[in-house]
C-alpha cells in the first residue's frame, strides 16, 4: 500500500512540475522560507549558526586549534570542511563514519568558501611550527531537500559569527578572544534541479527523488567562485545559463540574509 501512495505522489508531482507548478505553490525559481539564526551555541564553538529552508534544518559550527601547517606551505593555516548527517534527520541516515553523500556535501560547501578566498588562511600563522587550524562542522538536523544550499548558508553564518581566540605563547587562552574573524565578503550558493525537463531552484526532497541532474553555483562579488554538477544527466547550453544568471540574482537575497542575520 505505501509503494503504491509513493506511486501516486509521485505521479502527481511529475505532472504538477510538467505543468510549471510545484506541490508547496512556489514558483519554479522560488526558494522555500529562508530563516539564519547566528550564534546559537553558546558555548564550545567559536562560531555557530543554523539554516532554515523550510523543513530542512542545518547547522554549522567553527572551532579553532593549534595545529602543524602542511610541509610545503609552513606559514598558511589550515581550513578543514566536514559533514555530518544525524540519523534523526532522517530514517535513511545511519550512525558511523561518513557515507559519500556526507562527504559530498562537505565538498561542495568547502568548494565554494576556498576558491572565493574570503578568508586569508595565511593570516592564521602563529609560530614556526604552528598555524591556526579552522574546523568548519556542519550537521545535518532535519532532511526536506536542497542540503547544499542550507548547509552553505549556515556555514556562511557561522563564518561572519566567528570570533578568533586569543593567542599568548603559542597556544589558545580557551575562552578569550582576540577579534572577530577578518572575511572579505560572504558566498553565496544556489542549487537546481533537472527534474521531467524543468529547472527547479531548491528542490524538496519529494522532487529531488524524481531529479535527473543537480548543479550549485557559488557566487562572490558578482563572481562565479565555483561551480558543481551532480547526479547522472545533463544540462544544455541555454539551461546552465539561466541557472548561473538566476544564482546571480538570487545570491543579492542570500547575501542580505546572512548580514542581517
Amino acid at each position: 500500500m505505501t509503494e503504491i501512495l509513493d506511486l501516486l505522489k509521485k505521479d502527481v508531482i511529475d505532472n504538477m512540475i510538467k505543468s510549471g507548478k510545484r506541490e508547496d505553490g512556489r514558483g519554479l525559481d522560488e526558494y522555500r522560507p529562508i530563516t539564519l539564526l547566528k550564534g546559537v551555541l553558546n558555548a564550545g564553538p567559536d562560531g555557530s549558526a543554523m539554516a532554515r529552508l523550510g523543513k530542512t534544518q542545518v547547522l554549522a559550527s567553527v572551532k579553532f586549534t593549534i595545529g602543524a601547517p602542511y610541509p610545503d606551505r609552513p606559514k598558511q593555516g589550515v581550513f578543514i570542511t566536514s559533514a555530518e548527517f544525524l540519523p534523526v534527520a532522517s530514517p535513511e541516515f545511519e550512525s558511523g563514519p561518513p557515507r559519500e553523500n556526507a562527504i559530498e556535501l562537505a565538498r561542495v560547501v568547502d568548494k565554494g568558501i576556498r576558491a572565493s578566498e574570503i578568508i586569508d588562511i595565511d593570516s592564521f600563522f602563529v609560530e614556526e611550527g604552528k598555524v591556526l587550524t579552522m574546523f568548519l562542522d556542519i550537521y545535518v538536523l532535519d532532511h526536506d531537500g536542497n542540503l547544499i544550499d542550507a548547509a552553505a548558508l549556515a556555514s556562511m553564518g557561522a563564518i561572519t559569527d566567528t570570533r578568533l581566540p586569543k593567542i599568548e605563547d603559542g597556544e589558545i587562552v580557551w575562552g578569550e578572544y582576540d577579534k572577530p574573524l577578518d572575511y572579505k565578503d560572504v558566498v553565496t550558493t544556489s542549487t537546481f534541479s533537472k527534474v521531467d525537463g524543468k529547472i527547479l531552484l531548491d528542490a524538496d526532497k519529494n522532487e529531488e527523488t524524481d531529479a535527473s541532474a543537480r548543479m550549485t553555483v557559488s557566487f562572490v562579488k558578482g563572481n562565479i567562485c565555483a561551480l558543481q554538477k551532480g547526479l547522472e544527466g545533463s544540462f544544455r547550453a541555454e539551461e546552465i545559463e539561466y541557472i548561473i544568471n538566476k544564482a546571480l540574482e538570487k545570491s543579492k537575497d542570500l547575501k542580505s540574509i546572512v548580514l542581517k542575520a
